[in-house]
């Protein structure tokens, strides 16, 4: 078996896993086609999963891999996770700042100005947290380049799992609200769904980079974890305690992390 999984180039797993990603989306905004109503506890609900998801993910998946592979390589061990954390939560914050969106539950939008209508704006915010689920996935898969070894291709399982996980609600969250704003179903979906199809683009170029550039592997880890966490605290959290739903998306939070953190606890 551990043969078989090694036979697959890196490269080609990471799409596999980023293919995965979206599709469990897919299975999401699919919802809209079945649920009548919107309800905007249950998509807080679903945030402040997302939330948890993406935290443990940050610090079991990324983070803590990021630290070993820096000692292991000869850099300061603290230096490679440091830098690339920072370099990754700049990166998000530049995105957000040049590209026009609007977070779930929020009437006024940021970015750049811009025409654009609801729809089109809440679209490019789910799509910019794709980004760096994607990202991810992909520096994960790549990095079995250098580390083939069963516990590295379990613990890129375990994070590619935990995103689909928490892309499930995602997916729910992103196309009701859009159906509830007036579009229609098959729209509604359309946007749903392909906010995600970031996340298999991202997953080959991010596993493409650490592939071909081993050295950078420390780097890019902890630049995936920096820009997911941004994405929580900037966007994810804020959306999912906005509409009085807060102790009960607080709950949900730690829920969510705690799944993450069993995941790659058992599978890592």
């Amino acid at each position: 078996m551990f043969d078989f999984l090694f036979s697959f180039n890196p490269v080609l797993l990471a799409l596999f896993a980023g293919l995965f990603t979206w599709g469990v989306t897919l299975l999401g905004a699919s919802s809209v086609f079945i649920l009548k109503n919107f309800n905007q506890r249950i998509t807080d609900i679903m945030l402040g999963f997302a939330a948890g998801v993406m935290m443990a993910a940050s610090v079991w998946s990324l983070l803590l891999p990021s630290i070993e592979l820096s000692e292991k390589i000869g850099y300061i061990k603290w230096l490679p996770p440091l830098v690339g954390f920072l370099m990754g939560a700049a990166f998000l914050r530049i995105l957000d700042k040049v590209t026009p969106h609007l977070h779930i539950g929020f009437t006024e939008s940021e970015g750049v100005k811009t025409s654009l209508k609801k729809q089109w704006l809440l679209f490019l915010s789910i799509t910019l947290h794709n980004i760096p689920e994607g990202l991810a996935v992909g520096v994960a898969f790549g990095s079995l380049a250098s580390n083939a070894s069963m516990q590295g291709f379990n613990d890129a399982v375990a994070l590619a799992l935990g995103i689909g996980i928490q892309n499930f609600p995602e997916g729910v969250a992103v196309a009701l609200p859009l159906r509830s704003s007036g579009i229609s179903k098959k729209k509604a979906f359309n946007l749903g769904q392909l906010s995600a199809i970031v996340e298999p683009i991202f997953a080959v170029i991010g596993a493409s980079l650490v592939y071909f550039f081993l050295p950078i592997l420390p780097f890019a880890l902890s630049f995936a974890a920096g820009a997911m966490i941004y994405v929580v605290v900037e966007e994810v959290i804020p959306e999912s305690q906005n509409n009085g739903n807060t102790d009960i998306a607080t709950l949900a939070t730690i829920a969510g992390f705690a799944v993450m953190m069993l995941l790659d606890v058992a599978l890592g």
